[in-house]
C-alpha cells in the first residue's frame, strides 16, 4: 500500500467519524491539506432522464455514470456529488420490492464515489409525485413514500460514500401536502438510519427567494438532528433555469446573492443548516457567470455547501452542462474551483444573533 494510498484512507475514516458525532455536519482535514469542508458540488445526472419511459433502458433512457465520470471531477478537486434518480426505476409498484439492478447501479456509483474520496447525496428526482400523483393523495398515501425511503435507508446505510438523502427534487403545487410526506420520509429512515443526514427542499421548487414566503414554517422533527434544508437558485427571469432565448440577458452581478439571502436568512433565524442543491449558467452568457461567482463567495462566507447543475453523461449541447467536451473544460469549471479551498468546519450558516 502507498504512502498516498494510506493518507486516503485514513482521511476517509476521519471524516465517517466526525459525521458519526454529536457535531454531525464536521469534516475533518482532507489529504490536500484543506481544512475546509467540501462545499463545491456537481448533481453528477442522468439516471433520471426520460421520466416518461420507465423502467427505461439503461444507455438508452437514462444513464449512470461510468468510472471515469467521477474521475474527472475528483482529479478537479470536486468531492461533494449530488446523484438524482428516479422513485419509478426503483420501486416498479407502490409498495413492493426494490428493482435489483437499479440497487446495483446506485451500489456502483457509490463505489466509483468511495474509490475516489467523494461523498454522495442520494436524490429522489420526483418533484412531489409518483407516476403523475401527489405525494399525499389517495394514489400515491404518505404510507408508501415512507416505504420507499425505509427500504432505499435499509440497503445503503453505511455506505463510506454516502453522505446524505435527498428526499425529494423540488417539490411544487402540492396543495399543502408536502409537509406531511417530508416528516414521513424522515420518520421513515430513522426507523433503520439514525446517522445519515437527511437533506430536504421546500415547496415552489425549492426556490431559494420564495422560501420564506412559501416554507416559512416548514420545520420537521428529526431525533438524530441531521437535517440540512436544500434550496435551488437559477438567474433567468422566471426562475426556472430553461433560460430561453432573448430573455435573461441583462443579469445583475450580484442577482445570485439577493436570489440566495432570503433562504439564508431564514436559516439563520431558524438555526438550520442549509445546502443549494441546484444552480447553473449557460456557457454563452458571461453575465451569468459573473453572477455565479458572486453566489460562491457568499454560499462559502454562510459555510453553506453548493452542487452545481449539471454533470453527467448524455446531455450532449446543454448549454449549462458542465461535462468536458472533446476533453476541454467547459467555462464553468473555473469559477468552481475557484470557490474550492475554505476553512469552514461545518456546514452553515451561523445562527442569527440573539435579539436580547
Amino acid at each position: 500500500m502507498s504512502p498516498c494510498t494510506t493518507i486516503r484512507r485514513m482521511t476517509r475514516l476521519a471524516l465517517l467519524v466526525a459525521l458519526a458525532t454529536s457535531a454531525p455536519l464536521a469534516a475533518a482535514q482532507n489529504e490536500a491539506g484543506r481544512t475546509g469542508i467540501d462545499l463545491i458540488g456537481v448533481n453528477l445526472a442522468g439516471a433520471e432522464f426520460a421520466p416518461q419511459v420507465t423502467p427505461g433502458k439503461h444507455g438508452k433512457h437514462y444513464y449512470y455514470p461510468a468510472k471515469q465520470h467521477l474521475k474527472y471531477y475528483a482529479d478537479k478537486g470536486i468531492r461533494l456529488i449530488r446523484f438524482p434518480f428516479l422513485w419509478e426505476r426503483v420501486q416498479h409498484n407502490l409498495g413492493e420490492g426494490l428493482d435489483g439492478e437499479q440497487l446495483s447501479l446506485l451500489k456502483r456509483t457509490l463505489d466509483f464515489a468511495m474509490q475516489h474520496d467523494q461523498q454522495v447525496i442520494l436524490d429522489m428526482h420526483n418533484y412531489g409525485r409518483y407516476q403523475g400523483q401527489l405525494i399525499g393523495s389517495s394514489e400515491v398515501p404518505y404510507a408508501a413514500y415512507a416505504d420507499v425511503w425505509r427500504k432505499l435507508a435499509e440497503r445503503f446505510k453505511g455506505h463510506p460514500a454516502l453522505l446524505g438523502y435527498d428526499i425529494m427534487n423540488e417539490p411544487h403545487s402540492t396543495v399543502g401536502l408536502w409537509p406531511g410526506a417530508a416528516q414521513a420520509a424522515v420518520d421513515a429512515i430513522r426507523e433503520v438510519d439514525d446517522q445519515t443526514l437527511i437533506f430536504v427542499e421546500g415547496e415552489r421548487w425549492a426556490s431559494a427567494y420564495h422560501w420564506p414566503l412559501v416554507n416559512g414554517n416548514f420545520l420537521l422533527r428529526d431525533p438524530a438532528e441531521r437535517i440540512v434544508y436544500e434550496a435551488h437558485l437559477y438567474f433567468d427571469e422566471d426562475f426556472s433555469g430553461k433560460y430561453l432565448p432573448g430573455k435573461s440577458r441583462n443579469i445583475d452581478p450580484m442577482l445570485g446573492v439577493e436570489r440566495a439571502r432570503p433562504f439564508v436568512e431564514w436559516l439563520k433565524k431558524h438555526g438550520q443548516k442549509g445546502f443549494l442543491g441546484e444552480y447553473g449558467v449557460p456557457d454563452d452568457l458571461p453575465a451569468a457567470s459573473v453572477a455565479m461567482d458572486n453566489l460562491l463567495g457568499y454560499l462559502n462566507d454562510n459555510c453553506i455547501p453548493s452542487a452545481y447543475w449539471a454533470a453527467g453523461p448524455g446531455w450532449g449541447k446543454y448549454k449549462l452542462a458542465i461535462e468536458p467536451r472533446d476533453r476541454q473544460d467547459r467555462p464553468q469549471m473555473a469559477i468552481l474551483q475557484k470557490h474550492l479551498a475554505n476553512d469552514c468546519t461545518s456546514f452553515g450558516p451561523s445562527p442569527a444573533p440573539s435579539a436580547d
